[in-house]
């Protein structure tokens, strides 16, 4: 059987006295579109960290295409293959957005001329064609987005890695966006994405891995985690699955 794009081996992290991820042990095949999901503070985003090597692990292993990168640092990550976007955007706001795009595009191209159009054709897969020469200032919070998973997807990935890319969207600009990171799939990319917007969830991902409390409490499609009692204590509280059960058998 061939070895997984990404593994994680039981890595661990902690903050002080606070154990941030435990024992955290998963493993991401390649062409597949996957989601981490879990409440607010769950580790999601430290797991992220650790996988990207902005975070070194207290313990375990990480594997990428075949090597062992356990706290090795991004920018040789992303040489290889494995690129991050970040929850709070922070585009070159003084540039357009063809040079936001290329900048991504310059970890492989040395060439200004072939990464600007490079970045053009980012722009139109992303649904930034018509605001390429914009400054990225003058976007508007989903137009900052898009240009996020551009920069990102600027650096030719194997492996993406997607922060709530839909957060701060509103219903309409989440439906606009989810074309867009589902044809990335398409496209032979790789993608485990951060999401809180289950719908989302529910409509993209493959396979899904739950974090609560820093650790892993279900993997499986989105109906069969949604359907767990763990995960849904795990949002709503404990006790909550059982009360469901019984409102619904009352009902």
């Amino acid at each position: 059987m061939a070895e997984a794009l990404l593994t994680l081996a039981g890595i661990s992290r902690s903050f002080g006295g606070l154990a941030a991820v435990q024992d955290v042990s998963l493993a991401v095949e390649e062409g597949r579109l996957c989601a981490l999901i879990g409440p607010n503070g769950a580790g999601k985003t430290t797991l992220f960290a650790l996988m990207s090597g902005f975070l070194k692990p207290d313990s375990g292993t990480v594997r990428f295409a075949g090597q062992d990168i356990t706290g090795r640092e991004p920018h040789r990550n992303a040489l290889l293959g494995m690129t991050r976007t970040f929850q709070i955007v922070k585009p070159f706001a003084a540039q357009t957005v063809r040079e936001n795009i290329a900048v991504g595009a310059h970890l492989h191209e040395r060439s200004r001329g072939i990464a600007l159009a490079r970045a053009e054709a980012v722009a139109q897969q992303v649904g930034l064609a018509r605001q390429i020469d914009k400054l990225a200032s003058d976007l508007t919070v989903a137009g900052r987005k898009r240009l996020e998973l551009a920069r990102a997807l600027a650096t030719q990935p194997r492996l993406l890695l997607l922060d709530e890319v839909l957060a701060g969207l509103n219903p309409q600009e989440i439906a606009e966006m989810m074309p867009v990171v589902r044809g990335i799939a398409a496209s032979g990319v790789t993608v485990l994405m951060i999401e809180h917007v289950m719908q989302a969830v529910m409509h993209l991902a493959e396979h899904v891995w739950v974090l609560a409390q820093g650790r892993l409490i279900a993997e499986g499609s989105p109906a069969e985690v949604t359907s767990n009692d763990k995960v849904v204590e795990a949002y709503l509280g404990h006790g909550t699955a059982a009360r469901l059960r019984a409102a619904g058998a009352a009902a």
